[in-house]
């Protein structure tokens, strides 16, 4: 029997560069370098056939910790809620203001990087609380 040993997570969208970098600025994550004999990926882009440039991009984990991000370009646009979606943990290990401070902090990190802030979700009387947030093309994520 196999394991499952890495996990990618993929994006439809129409953009699909402009989505990575947004994802790269907010996880931290970095652009792969271009395939051997490119300069760069735009080169590499130019060099395949008219219908099929710009119509997927990728970033990963630096650290080699996280899941790579896929995007690809689809036709349709987003209509209904993502059935799946990222949590974006930035509140780990702080409780009462200091959570909801960090929270604050990078909701408003995100929002100057394009983001939308949706709203917030608290669970009461439990140290649980989130920001529903969508991405540059309006996927949701959380922050939490």
């Amino acid at each position: 029997m196999s394991v499952v040993r890495q996990v990618q997570v993929t994006f439809d969208c129409a953009e699909p560069e402009r989505v990575a970098r947004f994802w790269c600025a907010v996880l931290g994550y970095v652009i792969p370098p271009p395939p051997p004999g490119f300069a760069d990926w735009a080169a590499f882009d130019a060099s395949l056939p008219p219908g099929h440039q710009g119509s997927a991009f990728a970033c990963h984990d630096p650290n080699g910790i996280g899941p790579r991000l896929f995007f690809q370009r689809v036709p349709e646009d987003k209509v209904v809620k993502n059935r799946v979606h990222l949590d974006v943990r930035v509140g780990t290990g702080l409780v009462g203001s200091a959570r909801l401070a960090a929270l604050d902090a990078e909701s408003a990190r995100l929002v100057a990087l394009g983001a939308t802030q949706v709203r917030r979700m608290t669970a009461d009387g439990m140290n649980e609380s989130c920001i529903v947030m969508q991405d540059v093309e309006g996927n949701e994520f959380c922050l939490d």
